[in-house]
């Protein structure tokens, strides 16, 4: 519903600019060439339904053990939930943050009548926030979040444009983010480190519109899915101040913690404004 609502007050906002006069322009000139573009507006981060945390309780590499106490029950019995823990005990978690983006763009068109074909280097930022927590008995709660620190993508285009002054294009290519993954516990016993930052590549994928409002001047409009995997990121938990009988070292000393989901998704609704050479 969120992302349906921004489309579509996205979608007013460009239809809202009032129509160009395209008689004094050579509008066949239009999408052709080399543009620099910058940009910005929303990221969604939806909810991932079903993701946990995963343990790794003799650290041999293989994620999927169980915690168990020292009476062989599950640790994490109470269970997980999607976002960032708002208690000790199973009490729920807050959704998973959005927030605005912005980016800059270099691009190249090749117009051959009707039809553009291009490509696109990309790069920016967004604080959309994506997390995931888990609940022992203890009780305590475990939290798991990443956020891209900044996000880089390269993709090709094609598109559409009846006579000139507008373009209607889908888009996809290869992306990268660089992660700042951060861990918080409410667990004071044990101690806990983890490797921070991580790298992560995936793809992107939308389409979008744009209007020539001068002969070197455009605002479009666009959509971004972008998929990006990490399986990078890991928490080692040591004794700290806990007894040998504690949950996480019965098993040899230790447990590595990762979540289930290496995926961070983003859907992205954004305006654009772009020179053209």
């Amino acid at each position: 519903m969120k992302l349906a609502a921004l489309l579509a007050a996205s979608a007013a906002s460009l239809l809202a600019v009032p129509a160009i006069a395209q008689d004094n322009r050579d509008t066949t000139k239009d999408f052709n060439g080399p543009y620099i573009a910058i940009g910005g507006g929303g990221t969604l981060q939806g909810s991932d339904r079903g993701e946990t945390l995963v343990f790794d309780t003799n650290r041999d590499g293989t994620y999927g053990d169980t915690v168990n106490t020292a009476a062989g029950a599950n640790a994490f019995s109470p269970g997980f939930c999607n976002g960032a823990a708002t208690g000790t005990a199973n009490l729920g978690c807050r959704n998973d943050k959005d927030g605005p983006e912005y980016f800059g763009r270099l691009g190249y068109d090749r117009r051959m009548g009707n039809f553009v074909l291009g490509a696109v280097i990309e790069g920016g930022r967004s604080v959309a926030r994506d997390s995931v927590s888990g609940f022992s008995t203890t009780p305590a709660s475990y939290t798991m979040s990443r956020e891209a620190d900044y996000q880089a993508n390269a993709r090709l285009r094609a598109g559409y444009t009846p006579g000139g002054g507008a373009l209607f294009y889908v888009t996809g290519g290869g992306a990268y983010a660089k992660l700042d993954n951060r861990f918080t516990t409410t667990n004071g016993a044990n101690s806990f480190a983890d490797n921070g930052r991580t790298n992560a590549w995936g793809y992107t994928a939308g389409g979008g519109a744009e209007i020539m409002v001068t002969n070197h001047i455009a605002i479009g409009l666009e959509y971004l899915y972008t998929d990006v995997k990490d399986k990078d990121y890991v928490v080692n938990v040591g004794a700290g101040t806990a007894a040998p009988t504690n949950p996480f070292l019965l098993n040899g000393g230790g447990t590595d913690i990762q979540r289930s989901d290496p995926h961070f998704r983003t859907h992205s609704v954004r305006g654009t404004l772009s020179f053209r050479f």
